[in-house]
């Protein structure tokens, strides 16, 4: 499907879901355009202008960049995660008791992330897990890669909340910082005018800034798993089950002799 063919749909689902609903002649008097022009944007025929494009934006508090590329009739924009900047992140998923799931990012695939995080339906297709004592908040889970923040190892993955500005950031906190470049993993130094100072926890490495500028998501420490480490356990629960079979066996084998 054609960008121009998603906003086509987009603008006339978007116009058709106002409550009372709204003709194409009302809403072309809002955006200052004849209603020939307004139709001829909902069927695809033409491309609004881009003055026209951002009053529409503005208009329903829909970003650019999803108004373009996302078909938003697949989602439920009451239960999508507004942030500022007049983005969406992600449509809220929650389990069969109304838990909010945590979308885990593929080990080693954080250009993947960087190109799909604002797109609902990359989010959509990323695996979940469900930690009961997370609530009130918006939880992802990245992979932790280096030697930087001791004991967190490659194949651990961090758990974040999500923070919704520069000011909610704690200081001597450790924060998963989403840049252009990829994910950082870091304790906060400190917060100047333009930029955050971090830190490693391996005094090996020396801190550096990195500019408000180059921040795309901001996501608190909020607890850590290692799949090894459910393997360990699993590999447990598992010789413990052949333990209890084998003694089970060897029991009934002494039965059979007694009787």
């Amino acid at each position: 499907m054609s960008t121009l063919s998603i906003l086509a749909d987009n603008i006339r689902y978007l116009r058709l879901q106002q409550i009372p609903e709204i003709s194409q002649q009302q809403i072309a008097d809002r955006l200052f355009v004849t209603r020939v022009s307004y139709a001829k944007y909902e069927t695809a025929k033409a491309s609004p202008p881009l003055d026209v494009l951002l009053a529409i934006s503005r208009y329903y508090h829909i970003s650019t960049d999803l108004l373009l590329t996302v078909d938003l009739r697949k989602y439920k924009l009451q239960e999508m995660l507004n942030l500022p900047d007049n983005r969406i992140l992600l449509p809220i998923k929650t389990d069969s008791v109304g838990e909010n799931k945590i979308e885990i990012i593929p080990y080693k695939a954080s250009m993947g992330y960087l190109s799909g995080y604002a797109d609902p339906e990359y989010i959509e297709s990323l695996q979940t897990m469900s930690l009961p004592f997370l609530h009130n908040g918006k939880y992802r889970a990245f992979p932790a890669e280096g030697d930087s923040m001791p004991p967190y190892q490659d194949g651990t993955y961090v758990v974040g909340k999500y923070i919704e500005s520069i000011a909610d950031i704690k200081v001597g906190k450790t924060h998963v910082l989403v840049t252009r470049s990829g994910f950082t993993f870091k304790r906060i130094e400190s917060i100047n005018t333009d930029s955050i100072t971090v830190r490693s926890d391996n005094e090996f490495y020396d801190s550096y800034d990195i500019l408000f500028a180059d921040v795309w998501e901001i996501w608190q420490y909020a607890g850590s798993f290692s799949p090894k480490e459910q393997e360990i356990i699993d590999f447990a629960n598992q010789d413990v089950k052949s333990m209890l079979i084998k003694m089970m066996q060897e029991i009934r084998e002494l039965k059979n002799k007694v009787s």
